[in-house]
C-alpha cells in the first residue's frame, strides 16, 4: 500500500474550515482573520467547502476574484490550503432551472430546495456541473504553492428514491445477480410473504411505510447506495486526477452521532480505497452525564484506530470543535483543557492534523452557534481562542517528533458494517439491546485501559499481522471469512468471539445446518440458542470463583472439543458453559456466551495480555482514566501520556523518558493534574 505524506513540510496541521464567502460584504473581517490566524498558531485551513453560490452566482457564470484574494493571504502568512469542492450544497438558481437534481426521498416525494447534501447522486447534470467547477479549481489553483490536497464535497451520506436511482439499482443487481432472477430471488428468500420476483421492472427500492419484510433487499440497497456513492465521489474527482495527478484526495468521513459508534448510512471499508489520505470529523460529547470521561475517551480512540486502521497510515482530523456544537440536544461547553486534552488524544492515535469547524462563526442560520476559534466578540483574549492558540504552539514545537510516526499493533478487532446492517433489521433479540458498535467499544476498551494499541479492522483485511483477534458479535459471516478464521488459529492466532456470531450468510440468509462447520471446529463449540433478557432479568457467570453479572444476552452451548472456563448460576441452562476455550492447532479460541460487565473484562482480558506478553510503549503503574499511547519511528517513539479524570494522578514511571517540549528527563513519581497531558520520548 503506497504510504502518503500529506504534510510534506514536516508540519502538524493546525487551522480548519474558513468560511470568507459569508463575508465577502465584511472587508475588514477579511483582513482581520489574517491577523487572528497569526495570533492563534495556525497554518491550514479548508476553503469552499459551501461556496459553489459564491463561485457561480449564475449558471455559468464565474467569480474566482474573491477566492484567488483569499488564497493569497494564507499564503502570505506561510499557510496552505486544502481546497474543497462545494458539491455538498447547490446554489438556488441550479434548484430553480434544473430540479432534476433535488434529491427524492423513501416517500418518493421530492425534496425542496434548502438545507445540504440533498442532491441525486443519478443526475446526469449535476455530474457534468461539478466536473466542470472541479476543472476550473484545477486549472486555476492545481500548481499553486501553498495548496496541500483536495478535500471533496463534505460528509457524504444520504439517498436518492427517484427513478434515475431506481433504475441504478435494477442495473446494479442485474450486473450481481448475472441477470438471473432465480439466483436474486433465492438470495432475497422472495418466497416469504409472496415477494419472488417475476420481472425486473417490479424491483424498486425499500420502502419506509410498514415492515419491509425482505431483508436481502434491504442489504443489497444499502450496498447500492455505498456504490452509488462512491460512483458519483469517482466521476468528481476525474478532473483533480488528470490535472493535478500528485495532489492528494480525500473526503472527510464521520462517525454516527450522536451515539459516537461507527458511522452506518456507507461502507467506509469500501470508500476508503478511493481516498489517498483518511480524514474524518470527531465530535465527542465530552462532559455528558451517560458516562465518564475515561470511558468515552477510550470510544474516541476506538474510532481513531478504526479510521487509522482503513490505510494503515497516518489520518487528518478534519473538523472537531474548540468549544461546543450545536446538535447535540444539551451543547455543553468543553471544560479548560479538555481541548488540549483531546487534541493531544488525536494525535497520540495516528492524526497529522487538528483542524476545526469552524474558524469563524457564521453570524446567522443555523450554525451561528456552533463552536468556533473565533467568536462573535471577534477577540483573541477570551478562553477559547487562548487555548487554540496554546494548542497551536504545542503543535509547531512538536512536529517533529509526530509527523509521519506509524502505530504498531498486535491485536485486531474486526467491525463490519454490513453486520451491522443485517443485525439492525434482524427481528429477534432486544430491538433496543442489540448495540454492535458499543459492545465492540467495551472490548477495545480493556486494551485501552492497559495502553496495548488495537486495529479497528474489517473483514477484508488479512489476519495474520495480529496475535489477538477479537469478532465479538459478527452477526453476518460468510463461509470465506469463516475459513479465514480457521486458517488464522491453525497458524497460532488466537481469537475471541461472543454470542449472536456467525448466525446468517452474506445474504442475511441463516446457514443451512445451523453454525457453520470451521466454527464448530474452531471453537470447540456449538450454540444451541441465545436467550433475551428483560431488564429486570438476573443471571450471572462464574469464572475463577467470582461471579460476573449477565446482561441482556446468554447462549446456551454445547461442548464438543472445548473446555469450559465458566457456567451460568441460573435458569434452565444452571451449570452449563457460559465461556470456553479451544485449543485448535497451533492456535486457540474463545467463545464468551453471554454480555458480561466491565469487571468482568478486565480480568478475562488481562489474562490474554500476560499470556500473550503484550507490552505497553513504556512500562509505568497508574490508575484507571491514564492513558499512554505511542507512535514509533525508527529508533524511536513518541509517547502521550494522558490524564482523562478529574482529579490529580500520580504515575509510577518504571524506565525514564525526556519530555518532549522541556527536555526535562522523567524517571519514578510524575503528578499529572486533571486533563493534563505530558508528550516524551524514549529510545527504542
Amino acid at each position: 500500500m503506497k504510504k502518503i505524506k500529506v504534510t510534506d513540510d514536516n508540519r502538524l496541521l493546525h487551522g480548519g474550515d474558513y468560511n470568507p464567502d459569508q463575508w465577502l460584504d465584511y472587508p475588514d473581517i477579511l483582513k482581520e482573520d489574517v491577523e487572528l490566524m497569526k495570533a492563534a498558531h495556525t497554518n491550514t485551513f479548508s476553503i469552499g467547502i459551501f461556496a459553489w453560490a459564491a463561485l457561480e452566482p449564475e449558471e455559468d457564470k464565474y467569480d474566482f476574484d474573491w477566492l484567488d484574494k483569499v488564497i493569497e493571504r494564507i499564503h502570505s502568512i506561510g499557510g496552505r490550503f486544502i481546497m474543497a469542492t462545494p458539491s455538498g450544497a447547490r446554489p438556488a438558481w441550479m434548484s430553480q432551472h434544473h430540479p432534476e437534481v433535488l434529491r427524492v426521498d423513501a416517500y418518493r416525494r421530492k425534496q425542496l430546495h434548502g438545507a445540504r447534501h440533498n442532491h441525486c447522486f443519478s443526475s446526469e447534470y449535476y455530474r457534468k456541473k461539478t466536473q466542470e467547477m472541479n476543472t476550473k479549481l484545477a486549472e486555476r489553483y492545481g500548481d499553486h504553492p501553498a495548496l496541500l490536497m483536495w478535500h471533496i464535497s463534505n460528509e457524504f451520506g444520504g439517498e436518492c428514491h427517484c427513478d434515475s436511482c431506481q433504475n441504478n439499482f435494477r442495473e446494479w443487481l442485474k450486473n450481481k445477480y448475472n441477470n438471473d432472477l432465480k439466483e436474486l430471488n433465492h438470495s432475497w428468500w422472495g418466497a416469504f410473504w409472496s415477494h419472488t420476483i417475476t420481472d425486473w421492472e417490479q424491483i424498486e427500492s425499500p420502502s419506509p411505510i410498514g415492515e419491509n419484510a425482505v431483508h436481502g433487499m434491504n442489504l443489497d440497497w444499502r450496498r447500492f447506495v455505498t456504490h452509488q456513492t462512491i460512483d458519483f465521489y469517482k466521476n468528481e474527482i476525474k478532473p483533480l486526477r488528470e490535472l493535478t495527478p500528485d495532489v492528494p484526495i480525500t473526503t472527510n468521513f464521520m462517525s454516527d452521532n450522536p451515539e459516537f459508534v461507527p458511522f452506518t448510512a456507507l461502507d467506509y471499508s469500501q470508500f476508503a480505497k478511493e481516498v489517498d489520505v483518511i480524514s474524518w470529523d470527531a465530535y465527542a460529547p465530552w462532559h455528558t452525564d451517560q458516562e465518564d470521561t475515561a470511558t468515552l475517551a477510550s470510544r474516541v480512540a476506538f474510532l481513531n484506530d478504526h479510521f487509522y486502521s482503513m490505510k494503515n497510515q497516518p489520518f487528518l482530523l478534519m473538523e472537531s470543535t474548540p468549544s461546543l456544537v450545536n446538535w447535540h440536544d444539551v451543547n455543553k461547553a468543553k471544560r479548560p483543557g479538555m481541548h488540549f486534552l483531546s487534541s493531544m488524544q488525536m494525535l497520540a492515535h495516528g492524526s497529522d492534523s487538528i483542524l476545526y469547524f469552524q474558524w469563524r462563526k457564521s453570524r446567522g442560520s443555523s450554525e451561528k452557534f456552533h463552536g468556533a476559534v473565533v467568536d462573535h466578540d471577534r477577540s483573541k483574549d477570551n478562553r477559547v481562542f487562548k487555548e487554540v492558540a496554546q494548542l497551536g504552539k504545542a503543535m509547531e514545537d512538536l512536529s517533529d517528533c509526530v509527523v509521519g510516526y506509524q502505530r504498531k499493533a498486535d491485536v485486531g478487532i474486526l467491525y463490519d458494517v454490513e453486520s451491522d446492517w443485517a443485525l439492525n433489521d434482524a427481528q429477534g433479540f432486544g430491538l433496543k439491546t442489540k448495540k454492535y458498535g458499543e459492545t465492540l467499544q467495551k472490548h477495545y476498551q480493556m486494551f485501552w485501559e492497559n495502553n496495548i494499541p488495537v486495529d479497528v479492522i474489517s473483514k477484508e483485511t488479512a489476519f495474520d499481522p495480529y496475535k489477538i483477534l477479537l469478532i465479538p458479535m459478527l452477526y453476518m459471516l460468510s463461509e470465506e471469512t469463516a475459513e479465514k478464521i480457521s486458517a488464522f488459529v491453525k497458524n497460532g492466532g488466537t481469537v475471541v468471539t461472543t454470542y449472536i456470531t456467525g448466525l446468517v450468510d452474506e445474504a442475511d440468509l441463516t446457514h443451512m445446518g445451523g453454525w457453520l462447520k470451521p466454527l464448530k471446529e474452531v471453537f470447540g463449540v456449538e450454540p444451541l440458542e441465545t436467550d433475551t433478557y428483560y431488564p429486570s432479568d438476573r443471571n450471572s457467570v462464574v469464572y475463577n470463583g467470582k461471579a460476573y453479572e449477565v446482561r441482556d444476552y446468554a447462549t446456551v452451548l454445547k461442548l464438543l472439543e472445548a473446555e469450559s472456563l465458566g457456567s451460568y448460576e441460573e435458569d434452565f441452562y444452571k451449570d452449563t458453559p457460559a465461556l470456553t476455550k479451544n485449543t485448535y492447532e497451533k492456535g486457540q479460541a474463545f467463545y464468551i456466551g453471554a454480555r458480561l460487565n466491565d469487571d468482568f473484562h478486565r480480568v478475562f482480558y488481562n489474562e490474554l495480555i500476560k499470556t500473550h506478553d503484550l507490552k505497553p510503549a513504556l512500562e509505568a503503574k497508574h490508575n484507571r482514566g491514564v492513558s499512554i499511547q505511542a507512535r514509533k519511528a525508527e529508533g524511536k517513539q513518541t509517547i502521550f501520556i494522558m490524564n482523562f479524570t478529574e482529579e490529580s494522578q500520580t504515575l509510577l514511571l518504571l524506565e525514564e523518558v525526556t519530555d518532549c517540549l522541556t527536555d526535562e528527563v522523567l524517571g519514578g513519581a510524575l503528578e499529572l493534574a486533571p486533563y493534563e497531558t505530558r508528550v516524551v520520548e524514549k529510545r527504542i
